[in-house]
């Protein structure tokens, strides 16, 4: 940036400012701290001009007042204003050892934390993230890092109110008023807090917050009378009942005020607490709640409560431990006051940890870091001569348990502890996981086991011929990346599975086979395999001799064959066209139609293997190009195409009188993959005497299964029954038979 060298007004500033915080620090700097800083300023000087800030500032003015700053807002010690300045001095020329020797193992440990941090922005646009946060607290690894930060935004915020850039303005508000006016607050620092909020107001809103200040000016003698006029008669009150207390009144911080307006959608003389009151009793333990509710009646005897504003955290404190009671009262000129009634305990409890007033008012807790929070507070308002060196003994390890990646282009993601590259590529997108055949880790190449760290800089290299193997499951350890890696699998083995069964089908075509899905079932069963996706994607991938396949089907088939199972398997060889004797083959119309079923002879038929028709089915019959009638139930899938294409060698059917061999059907089963549910399933089918069990295939995911169940069965009332049955079955969805 332009002018890199200290003008003379900035200077003698900073030479002022420098002389404030020798001042400040009179007794804790020694000369050679003194003359260490002059050495070091020297050095910065002479070995290259120092770049501005994206605002302009110069970096050793910036980093003197924020110095000057901890030690107008806390009691700061000399280690941490000595961290800042040679943060901003430091050349990257001394080593690290050289520097820790000169300055001080603690001291390096903070430039070290700042360091970090200065990196960390330079890398990541995405401040408003709540990975940014946490990333912010793994780096900087002490608490007073933190705190630095914190207070060099507050520095910042007070130096560009009229700074040129309004979008570097308005992001910096935002920033501010997302990470460090919370993290402030957490940490007890009140005062800086407040600023920080009502300055990111002013800044990202400033019509607002001029409204707000200017009607607040405006009320203020009156407001304060008017709190004064409120509290005298309470005071009076509560002392002529013998109370131990103190009594004071406040107004909201502009920020406060303006998010009562946006979540009530009130003008500012419409909300409820703008004027706040808080009786604050001293009183032994066993006297605590008889006296809270003591002042409570004070109060309401002489101003009438809004009832449906009491907020009772006296009888039933909060989970995290707060107590008190809040009511609203209706004071003088027709205004609402909130009044706070508790106890001196009660009142510590809230202010400093257990209760922690900032999730009280709503901010998210995150478990660690609250209670690590708490103590750093307890520190902070101790009250101690130097907290700060307390404080040093304090790591940011609350995130120890995640790490925090970058892309190259500088986006941010969150893994847990010991994730790796492989689960890095997964979390950005299942396609790179897919294809991922390792990466770059801070520019050196790096398998797909690598364990990823804090910081990294991870690049994934891909592949479109790369494909997920079962080892993959072994290498991640996220639960997204594992299921995904699964549900491909998953989704390769069905492929496979097609194939496979497609192969199949063909070979039996050839071999002038029926594919019969009962006898599939048996031969997958007597090769050894669960479920018949895994048999048909092993033929699929040529695990399994298709050719061994089929001589286990013939082998299981040639017994059934050689029985009279004629309405599941009738040969067309073995028949001619022609009327049976024993039938009328004439319905009373006069139309043309065959009787088919277990005593009919002589009808060169066969039941169609699209639909499988059982007895009791309406169906017709198909005259094949062979001269074979194919028996098609009426709703068949096949049906309104034959209808539409070949009308004219379509014959009406219809079944002997009574039912006779066993007829195949295939029911589909949905329902949750609960245990013994497919135990329950095939109970059912076994306790049915006209109903005999020929193969199941279940296939789940994703705590659902969906079960092919292929049986035998004398007709359709027997078959309707049964899936009545079926559907009482605990956890099945729904029971269809397949068309």
């Amino acid at each position: 940036m332009d002018q890199p060298y200290l003008s003379v007004k900035e200077a003698k500033t900073a030479v002022n400012t420098y002389r404030n915080i020798v001042e400040a620090l009179q007794g804790q700097l020694a000369p050679d701290d003194i003359s260490g800083i002059k050495d070091a300023v020297r050095s910065h000087a002479m070995s290259s001009p120092a770049m501005r800030d994206r605002f302009g500032f110069h970096p050793l003015v910036a980093a003197l007042d924020t110095a000057s700053c901890l030690c107008q807002s806390l009691d700061a010690d000399r280690n941490m204003c000595l961290a800042v300045i040679l943060s901003a001095l430091s050349t990257g020329t001394d080593g690290e050892k050289s520097f820790e020797a000169r300055w001080g193992k603690d001291i390096a440990g903070l430039v070290r934390g700042l360091d970090k941090v200065r990196t960390l922005y330079s890398r990541s646009p995405s401040v408003e993230s709540e990975n940014f946060r946490k990333l912010l607290l793994t780096f900087a690894e002490d608490i007073r890092v933190i705190i630095i930060m914190i207070v060099d935004r507050l520095r910042l915020m007070r130096a560009i109110n009229h700074h040129p850039s309004e979008k570097l303005v308005h992001d910096t508000a935002n920033e501010v008023n997302y990470l460090y006016a919370p993290l402030a607050h957490r940490l007890g620092l009140y005062a800086i807090k407040s600023e920080l909020e009502d300055m990111s107001l002013k800044y990202s809103n400033r019509e607002v917050y001029t409204r707000i200040a200017h009607e607040l000016k405006q009320t203020k003698a009156k407001r304060d009378a008017y709190i004064d006029d409120f509290i005298r008669p309470v005071k009076e009150k509560l002392e002529a009942e013998g109370l131990n207390f103190s009594i004071k009144g406040r107004t909201k911080s502009i920020y406060s005020i303006w998010n009562k307006m946006k979540k009530q959608h009130n003008t500012i003389e419409d909300i409820f607490d703008l004027f706040a009151i808080r009786i604050i009793i001293d009183c032994p333990p066993e006297r605590e709640k008889p006296e809270c509710w003591l002042a409570y009646s004070v109060v309401t005897d002489m101003y009438r409560p809004n009832p449906t504003r009491l907020k009772d955290w006296l009888s039933i404190p909060k989970s995290n431990g707060y107590e008190s009671l809040h009511i609203t009262v209706y004071g003088p000129e027709d205004r609402w006051v909130e009044v706070q009634i508790r106890t001196r305990r009660m009142d510590t409890i809230a202010e400093k940890g257990l209760a922690a007033h900032w999730r009280y008012k709503g901010i998210k807790s995150e478990g660690g870091l609250d209670a690590w929070m708490n103590n750093v507070r307890d520190i902070l308002e101790a009250g101690q001569h130097n907290p700060m060196d307390l404080m040093r003994n304090f790591k940011m390890d609350v995130y120890s348990r995640e790490v925090f990646v970058f892309t190259p282009r500088g986006d941010l993601y969150k893994l847990p502890l010991g994730a790796t590259l492989l689960d890095f590529a997964f979390n950005i997108h299942t396609r790179i996981g897919v294809q991922c055949v390792g990466g770059k880790v801070n520019g050196r190449n790096r398998k797909l086991n690598y364990k990823l760290e804090s910081g990294d800089t991870v690049e994934i290299l891909t592949s479109p011929q790369q494909e997920p193997s079962r080892d993959w499951l072994n290498i991640v350890v996220t639960n997204k990346a594992r299921n995904k890696i699964r549900a491909v699998l998953k989704e390769n083995e069905n492929k496979s599975a097609e194939i496979g069964k497609e192969l199949l089908q063909r070979r039996f075509k050839n071999r002038k086979l029926d594919y019969d899905e009962a006898i599939v079932s048996k031969t997958v069963a007597r090769m050894g395999y669960k479920d018949a996706i895994a048999f048909f994607s092993a033929i699929g991938s040529d695990e399994l001799d298709i050719n061994d396949v089929v001589d286990v089907y013939v082998d299981i088939l040639s017994p059934v064959s050689k029985t009279d199972d004629a309405a599941s398997r009738i040969s067309a060889s073995n028949y001619v066209l022609q009327a049976p004797a024993d039938e009328d083959v004439r319905d009373d119309a006069g139309n043309d139609v065959i009787v088919i079923g277990d005593n009919i002879k002589g009808i060169n038929y066969r039941l169609a293997r699209c639909c499988n028709p059982i007895y009791g089915d309406d169906v017709f019959g198909f005259i094949s190009a062979e001269g074979v009638i194919k028996i098609h139930r009426c709703d068949c899938p096949n049906a309104a195409h034959i209808r539409q294409k070949y009308a004219y060698r379509i014959i009406r059917t219809r079944w002997s009188g009574k039912a006779g061999a066993e007829f195949i059907a295939t029911l589909r089963v949905l329902g949750k993959d609960d245990i013994g549910i497919v135990t329950n399933i095939t109970s059912i089918i076994n306790k049915e005497k006209s109903v005999s069990l020929r193969g199941i295939s279940i296939d789940s995911n994703d705590g659902l299964f969906a079960g092919v169940i292929t049986i035998g069965v004398a007709d359709t009332a027997g078959l309707n029954q049964l899936i009545k049955k079926i559907k009482t079955v605990k956890g099945v969805k729904d029971v269809q038979r397949n068309k």
